[in-house]
């Protein structure tokens, strides 16, 4: 059976366009990106030439590749007035893009519109994405409420990704391994504390394997924190990670809650070695499980 990758950031024509027509970031110069707090990057136009892109999934062997509004643009955050152009034009590409992608749907975390969230579920989207510094604490999740309810009552899942890093000062890797995988750390933990009990039946993926927060079980237990219950409706997928992480969320979690997620273009699929049993979850039987969602019983 085909492969799924929950994790890939491919931008249509309407997006490209609303950047470039921006004055302030997140904008694009030509295919320069401007984003509060991160130096400018050179985005290369072949990562979002949609015929490249669909033959690199068709090559991966995969049967279905999911792109996503990328957060750390800070899109979300904008006040409506700018966010909502920004996130029509995103729709409307992602909508617009051939097999093997579907994408992720966004919204705004400023003034909260779960009638906007519906109508883009209304058309195909595989369930919504929510940048990671929205859902660090209680308030998040009360903020927030609306879209995860929406999604419970429909059956569709959650995708926490990394949001704006925030002013991070240092060389260019800094926002993607510092603020990033900070913000996942946190946000994995605030589910636990405070979305799974609000949200009992929400299926939920964390991005780069929840920035290793799982790791910290043993931490967590000693602290009071609970038995080191799994809850099999969260699941963490694999983007920039290779086999000696993956394995060590593997014997934390188990098998049946990782995802292979690549975040092309910025990353590539890994070849994590854990054999073809892992491979086939990871790719096949977990990703189906997390779009599809049977019915489980919460351990929380």
């Amino acid at each position: 059976m085909p492969g799924v990758d929950v994790h890939q950031h491919l931008w249509g024509t309407p997006l490209l366009a609303a950047l470039r027509a921006r004055s302030a970031p997140p904008r694009l110069d030509g295919w320069t990106l401007h984003l509060a707090g991160e130096p400018p990057y050179e985005v290369d136009p072949d990562d979002h030439d949609v015929a490249r892109r669909a033959g690199l999934a068709r090559a991966d062997g995969l049967g279905l590749a999911l792109v996503s509004l990328s957060s750390p643009l800070g899109v979300e955050f904008l006040p409506p007035e700018q966010a909502d152009p920004l996130l029509d034009a995103y729709h409307d590409g992602a909508a617009a893009l051939p097999e093997p992608f579907r994408a992720w749907a966004s919204a705004r975390v400023t003034e909260i519109d779960a009638d906007a969230l519906a109508v883009q579920l209304d058309r195909g989207f595989v369930g919504l994405q929510l940048p990671a510094t929205a859902l660090l604490d209680a308030e998040g999740y009360r903020r927030c409420a609306p879209l995860l309810s929406l999604l419970e009552e429909r059956g569709l899942p959650l995708f926490v990704h990394p949001g704006p890093a925030g002013g991070a000062e240092g060389p260019g890797w800094w926002a993607a391994v510092v603020p990033y995988v900070s913000q996942m750390h946190a946000a994995w933990y605030a589910f636990r504390a405070f979305g799974r009990p609000a949200f009992p039946r929400l299926r939920v993926c964390f991005a780069l394997l929840a920035g290793l927060a799982p790791l910290h079980g043993e931490r967590f237990i000693a602290r009071g924190g609970g038995r080191g219950e799994i809850d099999r409706d969260a699941f963490v997928e694999t983007s920039s990670y290779g086999p000696r992480a993956a394995d060590a969320v593997v014997r934390a979690l188990g098998v049946d809650v990782v995802v292979h997620g690549s975040d092309r273009p910025y990353a590539d699929p890994q070849d994590l070695g854990l054999g073809e049993a892992a491979r086939h979850a990871f790719r096949v039987a977990n990703p189906h499980r997390l779009l599809g969602g049977e019915e489980r019983t919460h351990v929380v």
